[in-house]
């Protein structure tokens, strides 16, 4: 499923193949966090040159509530990017970004996000909101969901069945 905004300026767009191969970075980081406890949650950051920034959940391990992996890709992008504007950027994570996260990413001006399942108790790229495309914004966000949705599905689905479980 893909969202497009209207009146966004020229977006820096990779190709199928390139989403597919930083998509499954983003995949990558999601099962580190996995196997640490974490929700399986990773983004990537990426601009013309490569990664700016990249991360998975750390919510666990450091007790913070706004350790979501886009939060921290965000904040290490602009750190390496030298910017608080990420323009010409991509940013791909494995669940669609919640409230918090996708507002990050309209301060950021990361102009376009692919994401791989949809969160329907959370989403905000379009799913439950739509806070990237909210027209009473000044930035919107070129949105594409659902690339390599069941992969990512998968991670999160064994996570909670293992803390279940745990529980029992």
């Amino acid at each position: 499923m893909a969202f497009s905004p209207t009146g966004e300026s020229a977006l820096f767009v990779p190709s199928d193949c390139a989403d597919r191969h930083w998509m499954r970075r983003a995949l990558a980081l999601a099962e580190e966090a996995g196997q640490n406890e974490e929700v399986p949650v990773g983004a990537v950051v990426v601009g013309p040159a490569g990664v700016l920034g990249q991360a998975a959940n750390e919510i666990e391990r450091s007790g913070d509530p706004t350790a979501h992996a886009e939060m921290l890709a965000v904040r290490q992008a602009v750190e390496t990017a030298g910017d608080k504007r990420l323009l010409q950027t991509t940013m791909y994570v494995t669940l669609e970004p919640c409230a918090m996260c996708a507002g990050a990413i309209v301060l950021a001006r990361i102009p376009r996000i692919v994401f791989a399942a949809f969160d329907p108790k959370g989403g905000a790229c379009g799913t439950l909101r739509n806070v990237v495309q909210d027209e009473r914004l000044n930035h919107r966000c070129a949105v594409q969901g659902g690339l390599l949705e069941s992969e990512s599905a998968e991670l999160l689905k064994a996570f909670f069945a293992r803390l279940r479980q745990k529980k029992k």
